[in-house]
């Protein structure tokens, strides 16, 4: 298949299952609670945290888990049914966390490795568009790139922010590894979007 072919299917299948994800009847695809992390340390998973709790799901938010918090469980006894990992690097993010890129990535490889041994589905998510993926950043800084590397082809399901994906690239790891794909337009459809995948 050519990449015009891998193209068009990924942006067909992403956009059938971008219209369910709008359908208060699409059926549950993913399970609470949710362990919410951040690979590159970019703002995105603190909009996560606003939606989460503004319809009230079981959710914990760890900007840097780690593969013991992943295993703990939620705090109230409860196995991770559901780990979402963001994707989208700040370096002024992981400069204040006092990491780098390569920190990032091996973290990503141990909870995606952690996640597969305890049967917790993956969904990988850029929710910043290309302004985070092009982050103003000096010539041959890939670290964004690199994020989604590390996380997306790995992942049980994509959640992307449509202008993100203006070239493709969500949807051409959806179409290369046979990963669902749910597009949305804006921020704010997470409040419509969150409930298809987990249901209420």
């Amino acid at each position: 298949m050519n990449r015009l072919a891998r193209i068009l299917t990924g942006m067909a299948l992403a956009i059938c299952l971008n219209a369910a994800a709008f359908t208060p009847t699409t059926a549950q695809t993913a399970e609470l609670p949710v362990l919410i992390t951040s690979i590159g340390q970019s703002p995105g998973p603190v909009y996560f945290r606003v939606f989460m709790n503004r319809l009230g799901y079981d959710f914990v938010f760890n900007s840097l888990a780690t593969v013991e918090d992943m295993a703990a469980g939620h705090e109230e006894g409860g196995p991770f049914k559901t780990i979402i990992i963001v994707t989208g690097a700040s370096g002024k993010g992981m400069g204040a966390a006092g990491i780098s890129i390569d920190d990032e990535l091996s973290r990503a490889e141990r909870l995606i490795a952690q996640a597969r041994s305890l049967g917790i589905k993956i969904i990988g998510a850029h929710i910043e568009g290309m302004e985070r993926r092009a982050q103003g950043a000096a010539p041959g800084d890939n670290t964004d790139e690199l994020s989604i590397d590390a996380v997306c082809p790995n992942a049980d399901m994509l959640l992307v922010m449509e202008e993100g994906n203006e070239d493709g690239r969500f949807s051409d790891i959806s179409n290369d590894v046979g990963i669902p794909i749910v597009l949305f337009e804006k921020l704010t459809d997470l409040s419509s979007v969150l409930p298809g995948i987990f249901g209420g």
